[in-house]
């Protein structure tokens, strides 16, 4: 048993259920971010210019790139900490809205240039926060696990 405030008790196993409703609202939520916010990034992108077909097809699989490989993480992360799930839900939504916000920037304000640039940045900087955020989380669950089993 915890002790959660000045009246509140509950059992260990009311906290896991009420993390657990936690983490579902979180990856549902995260779901839907992310189809928006992929078909979101390929729209803006599609309003930016309009190269030639084989280059917007290109530019759309390369725009589209950290959302299928979040989509993906989310797929193989069934066996994941607690911890490590709610900070790929988490950076899910972080990259959803900050692709979101920076395209959206860059293709409603008025140009000085063409914003090509910007949509090849952003998609390895999306990868490379993954690659850093996610596996940090799953280090600091690891750690934190084998803190908690050994006393």
């Amino acid at each position: 048993m915890s002790i959660d405030g000045p009246d509140e008790i509950t059992s260990d196993s009311s906290r896991g259920r009420a993390d657990a409703g936690f983490l579902a609202l979180l990856r549902s939520v995260s779901l839907v971010a992310m189809v928006a916010g992929a078909a979101g990034s390929a729209g803006l992108m599609l309003l930016a210019g309009h190269p030639p077909l084989f280059l917007r097809v290109l530019f759309a699989i390369w725009v589209i790139s950290p959302f299928i490989a979040l989509l993906l993480a989310d797929k193989i992360s069934k066996r994941w900490s607690v911890i490590t799930r709610a900070t790929l839900h988490c950076v899910m939504l972080v990259i959803t809205l900050s692709s979101l916000a920076i395209y959206g920037y860059v293709v409603l304000r008025p140009r000085e240039s063409t914003p090509t640039s910007v949509f090849v940045v952003v998609p390895p900087g999306s990868w490379l926060l993954m690659a850093i955020v996610v596996p940090i989380a799953a280090f600091i669950s690891r750690r934190l696990s084998h803190r908690g089993a050994g006393g």
